[in-house]
């Protein structure tokens, strides 16, 4: 899509863009290129030709850099600039420590993506040299070609729900790697187990018989076995009851009380992985309690935001769901286009056309994968 001037859509984006860096970047700032770590912190004061006009090395935390700021806009202004603006790159949380202490004194402050940077040392010096000192003024040199982005503005209810979803994803990966433990565990010391479900971890039959096997009798099947199949059926009963179900699936329990009796399987290492089968048991109950509870924490947010009678009215999406996607893109209303939102998360289309040629697109996967999930 183009006017008359043949200035398409995407022309207009990128210039608005550039037009809000630049007003970010303006000439009569000097730059300041940081290269944050834990307790050396490199401070470098450059022009817009990235001519350095001073360089020190600041040996405290991220908190402590408020003086190393208030001497680089020292020599900024001995230098004839009006003001500076600071960059570094979002590695870490040093980076809003940075922003805070940039707000607190009025300053400009941009980032530098990682990625940027690692591609623009390479074409820099055939050498490949990774140091701080090369890095502060990378950085700095980034930010006076605009090769930077205005970070999220910091927002007390957008920044709870970003943690809470971070948290949902912590979560979710001890599910995963619990699933992932337990068949290991199960396939090298009781491998009829798994045979005795369609979907045995979707079960909560299974799992409640799988904790009563392991918690009362430390996974001695003969012990359990010599419960008698009534008296193990009414134990399973009462687990699936504590666990908020009705009633268990009869069939799974006849089953797993069936394959008590199967001799296969390493047994000299079974009470050992009986043992470690309790434990994941445990974290996996209580990271599927503390999901449900954070997940209700996030839907809380949504009508703090009173965002959820919005997102009820899409189809297919559900108030958590929703609540995934906004923790990892923030407020939608600082992206310009649904498009750039899509790029965010990575899943735009990658084109590759030359003249004639027009091969085949691909997902640019160049965004946030935590979104991509979550989406």
């Amino acid at each position: 899509m183009s006017n008359g001037s043949g200035v398409s859509r995407g022309d207009r984006n990128r210039n608005a863009r550039l037009a809000r860096l630049r007003a970010a970047v303006p000439t009569s700032n000097a730059i300041v290129g940081i290269d944050l770590a834990d307790v050396k912190q490199m401070v470098v004061v450059c022009d817009h030709d990235s001519k350095v006009l001073a360089r020190r090395t600041f040996r405290c935390k991220a908190w402590d850099l408020g003086p190393a700021l208030d001497w680089a806009a020292g020599h900024a202004a001995r230098q004839g600039f009006t003001g500076v603006t600071l960059a570094c790159e979002p590695t870490g949380h040093r980076w809003r420590i940075l922003g805070q202490l940039a707000t607190d004194r009025g300053m400009s402050f941009v980032c530098v993506q990682p990625t940027m940077s690692a591609w623009a040392r390479k074409s820099e010096d055939l050498t490949f040299d990774k140091t701080d000192d090369k890095d502060a003024v990378l950085i700095a040199r980034m930010t006076a070609q605009l090769r930077c982005y205005l970070p999220e503005p910091a927002d007390e209810t957008w920044g709870r729900l970003r943690h809470l979803g971070n948290r949902r994803d912590e979560l979710l990966e001890i599910h995963g790697a619990s699933v992932h433990r337990l068949r290991d565990l199960l396939e090298c010391v009781w491998p009829a187990a798994l045979a005795t479900a369609s979907y045995p971890f979707r079960s909560s039959t299974w799992v409640a018989a799988l904790a009563v096997i392991t918690g009362r009798d430390g996974g001695d099947l003969d012990r359990t076995r010599r419960l008698g199949a009534a008296r193990f059926e009414r134990m399973v009963r009462a687990e699936v009851t504590r666990r908020g179900r009705t009633r268990p699936c009869l069939r799974i329990v006849r089953n797993l009380f069936t394959a008590l009796s199967d001799p296969a399987g390493v047994l000299t290492h079974r009470p050992g992985a009986f043992e470690r089968i309790a434990w994941v048991l445990g974290d996996w109950d209580r990271a599927r309690t503390q999901q449900v509870d954070v997940e209700a924490q996030m839907t809380a947010v949504l009508d703090d935001l009173e965002l959820t009678d919005l997102v009820t009215t899409i189809p297919g999406l559900s108030p958590v769901g929703a609540a995934a996607i906004l923790a990892h893109t923030g407020d939608l209303r600082r992206f310009t286009s649904a498009r750039a939102v899509v790029k965010h998360a990575g899943l735009a289309p990658r084109e590759r056309m030359s003249g004639t040629f027009t091969g085949k697109a691909r997902l640019s996967g160049a965004g946030r994968p935590e979104l991509r999930t979550a989406a």
